[in-house]
C-alpha cells in the first residue's frame, strides 16, 4: 500500500520498489499478450495508481534495462555525484587561491 510523506507537508504518495516493479511487470505482460493498447491506463486504474505515474515507471524501467535510449537511473546518480564533487573542488580551489594571495601579500609586506 502506498505510504504517505511526513506530516505537515502536502501528502505525496510514496510507492515501494515492489509496487513499481509489479506495475511495470503487469504493463509488459499486457503488451506481450497483445493487449498493449491502453495497458498503462488499465493497469494504473486496476492498482489504484496514477496513469502518468505508471507511465513514468515503465519509461524509467525501459531506459534502465536498455530497451529505450536515454539516461539511466545509475548514470543520473553518478552524474549528480560527480557534479557535487566538482562543486566541492571549486570551493576548495577558491579557498586555496585566497590563502595563496594572502600569504603572497604578507611576504611582500615583510621588511
Amino acid at each position: 500500500m502506498p505510504q504517505e510523506k511526513s506530516p505537515g507537508k502536502p501528502t505525496t504518495r510514496r510507492y515501494s520498489d515492489q509496487e513499481k516493479e509489479q506495475a511495470v511487470r503487469l504493463v509488459r505482460q499486457a503488451r506481450s499478450e497483445g493487449r498493449g493498447h491502453g495497458a498503462i491506463q488499465r493497469i494504473a486504474l486496476q492498482l489504484g495508481y496514477g496513469t502518468e505515474t505508471v507511465r513514468k515507471w515503465v519509461k524509467v524501467a525501459d531506459i534502465d534495462e536498455g530497451v529505450k535510449p536515454g539516461r539511466s537511473t545509475a548514470d543520473a546518480a553518478k552524474i549528480k555525484e560527480l557534479e557535487a564533487q566538482v562543486k566541492e573542488l571549486k570551493r576548495a580551489n577558491e579557498i586555496l587561491r585566497k590563502a595563496s594571495a594572502y600569504f603572497a601579500q604578507a611576504e611582500l609586506d615583510r621588511p
